[in-house]
């Protein structure tokens, strides 16, 4: 039961995201709360913007796993930063990251830069939804 990639012509080609995501008919909703650049211990981990989005993804996809879907049932990614500049600046290594972890398969993202987050260290969190069969 795979997602529908909802991409209407008139907002142009996404680039790295889809626009829309309709889930199959009888999937079950997981919702991922927020996830930070953690291990096991839940201390953040990684200097770099591009580490701790490595991390914060992985530990995004070890939820989705463990309610039984894989990363490719991920339906919705926000991705809340402290510095945009910062993303931005890192985007190549971000997107290698990405591709490493989720493939080709571009859920609908949302990127906001907020003022602060709650765990000391953190320099982004990633939260999502996904839908699975």
């Amino acid at each position: 039961m795979p997602l529908e990639i909802i991409n209407p012509e008139q907002l142009g080609a996404p680039k790295g995201y889809s626009n829309g995501i309709l889930t199959p008919a009888g999937a079950r909703q997981l919702f991922v709360s927020g996830q930070v650049a953690w291990d096991r211990d839940q201390k953040v981990v990684g200097d770099s913007f591009a580490e701790q989005f490595d991390r914060a993804l992985g530990n995004v996809i070890a939820v989705v796993e463990k309610a039984g879907g894989a990363p490719d049932h991920i339906a919705r990614l926000t991705i809340y930063v402290l510095d945009r500049k910062e993303y931005l600046e890192g985007i190549k290594a971000v997107g290698d990251a990405y591709r490493r972890r989720m493939g080709k398969h571009f859920p609908a993202m949302t990127l906001v830069e907020v003022r602060g987050l709650l765990e000391a260290g953190a320099k982004l969190e990633l939260e999502a939804t996904a839908a699975i069969p």
